[in-house]
């Protein structure tokens, strides 16, 4: 069984963030894949089943580390990617809130070190990423690069308010995806870069606002990955610069 079907096999993926929980959920998708070759992690820390799961893989599994707050560590993970020519970057990092700080309700509880935080994060680790990953991608056939969004960054979405700075950092982030599919066009054709809005999903990151999606929203981690890579393989390049929810309907800016 594969989700990749649009992808020239065997396919190469880069996946950053596969310790968190829907960054996992991708990677077991991807290992149970007939069409993935070989699959690099990059994550701030290893799965915890790390030595298990390259045990059982060998090879097809290559896993590194890597800090979204340190570019020089992002253009080491990309040097280390310099033989390989990976046909999918996909990127399923993120923050919501930390121990200390919850999204803002109010304009009143805005602080710069949580805003810059979340924009580090969110907006600029992506968009380092795609400057030191997509020049590795291939310019000859389908290529793809794509980070996690949320839905509260579309602009013409938010009636609610609130939540400014993560729904800064997300709006943030859907601009320097569109800049980026706008300048890479030129030189790859057939890349697509695309935002991703995997719904609510049953992680750590929305444990603290789960008590108000509705029945039947909030997803499992599995059923996020499946639901993303689906809407991946079916993207084209007209569509590159936009950003898609996990049942590929496109979200406004």
């Amino acid at each position: 069984m594969s989700l990749l079907t649009a992808f020239e096999a065997p396919v190469c993926v880069v996946l950053v963030g596969a310790s968190g929980g829907i960054g996992r959920a991708v990677l077991d998708c991807l290992l149970n894949d007939t069409q993935v070759s070989r699959v690099y992690t990059l994550s701030r820390t290893r799965p915890a089943d790390a030595e298990a799961l390259q045990a059982r893989h060998g090879d097809r599994l290559r896993l590194g580390q890597i800090d979204l707050t340190d570019e020089a560590s992002i253009a080491a993970a990309a040097r280390q990617l310099s033989d390989e020519s990976p046909q999918l970057v996909l990127t399923t990092t993120g923050m919501l809130h930390t121990e200390d700080q919850q999204p803002e309700k109010s304009w009143r509880a805005l602080t710069p070190d949580y805003f810059h935080q979340q924009m580090q994060i969110n907006a600029l680790g992506p968009a380092l990423l795609a400057k030191h990953l997509i020049p590795l991608l291939p310019k000859d056939r389908r290529a793809l690069f794509a980070a996690l969004s949320a839905r509260v960054g579309s602009i013409g979405d938010n009636r609610l308010g609130g939540w400014y700075s993560y729904r800064a950092s997300k709006a943030a982030l859907n601009m320097l995806l569109r800049c980026t599919a706008i300048e890479a066009k030129r030189r790859w054709p057939q890349l697509v870069v695309a935002g991703l809005h995997p719904g609510t999903v049953d992680t750590p990151l929305s444990q603290p606002f789960q008590a108000r999606v509705p029945e039947g929203k909030l997803f499992t981690p599995t059923f996020a990955a499946e639901s993303l890579l689906r809407v991946l393989d079916g993207l084209t390049p007209e569509q590159s610069g936009q950003v898609f929810a996990w049942d590929g309907q496109r979200i406004e800016p």
